[in-house]
């Protein structure tokens, strides 16, 4: 763990990729700010490097497999790698939500846990809060 602050114990650092603080785990601002500076992906090549870095912090992306369902048309094998508007309008969403990320914090011990359940045609998405 790398702090940034020390006082008898870590009160935040980075671990794993991720900003772990008093107040919860952070996506890294390092990593997010690699994924808005991507240029769209022109191969399949580049949209594997897109959807590996999305993976690793899909737990911070709400509805991820439902944002990233355009793409999944261009992973088909005999396919051609076109990127049309439905792919632009998801890879902009994506940017757009990570410019405010969520920050993951441990529950509350005695406060109620609450189950958001989403299903969409091509997605299912559940949320414990």
């Amino acid at each position: 763990m790398n702090p940034t602050k020390s006082f008898l114990g870590m009160s935040s650092g980075k671990f794993l990729g991720f900003v772990v603080t008093t107040k919860g785990i952070h996506i890294d601002p390092d990593k997010v700010q690699a994924i808005q500076e991507l240029r769209a992906p022109k191969n399949l090549k580049e949209l594997r490097g897109l959807q590996g870095r999305l993976a690793y912090i899909r737990r911070f992306i709400a509805n991820l497999s439902g944002k990233c369902e355009p793409f999944s048309k261009l992973m088909k094998k005999c396919v051609s790698f076109i990127w049309d508007e439905p792919c632009q309008r998801a890879f902009d969403e994506i940017k757009n939500y990570l410019s405010n990320p969520p920050v993951l914090a441990a529950p509350i011990s005695g406060k109620p846990f609450l189950i958001y359940i989403r299903a969409m045609e091509h997605s299912l998405g559940a949320l414990l809060a």
